[in-house]
């Protein structure tokens, strides 16, 4: 499991982080899970994670692209993925890499069309 890609979810929403978690770990994948924007960070810093998974809207509505635009200024290539239920809409007006993020995941999350992604990534 030492080569397992690492993943880090972001979402204020506990029954979220924990549907994805499971169903990347069960896909083999080692994950790691924050609730806001300064733990999110800590994480991304400690655990340096192939990949990142965000939501939108936590402690303020823009939170989500705060935590993008931080991380790909630490890391331009890691891929960080917006998790929204406002990501068709948001997607519909504004490119999601003005925000930093390299696409968008819809809430419910389409868990084959993620690990497609993420197997890529």
């Amino acid at each position: 499991m030492t080569n397992a890609k690492k993943i880090l979810i972001i979402d204020d929403d506990p029954a979220i982080l924990d549907s994805v978690k499971a169903i990347l770990d069960s896909n083999g994948y080692l994950c790691f899970t924050a609730l806001n924007g300064q733990d999110a960070i800590s994480l991304f810093n400690k655990e340096n994670p192939n990949v990142v998974l965000c939501d939108m809207m936590m402690e303020s509505i823009d939170e989500g692209a705060k935590i993008a635009k931080v991380i790909k200024t630490e890391s331009p290539d890691t891929p960080v993925f917006l998790l929204s239920s406002i990501g068709d809409a948001t997607a519909n007006t504004i490119s999601p890499a003005e925000l930093g993020f390299n696409g968008v995941f819809q809430k419910p999350v389409n868990f084959d069309l993620l690990l497609s992604v993420i197997e890529k990534n």
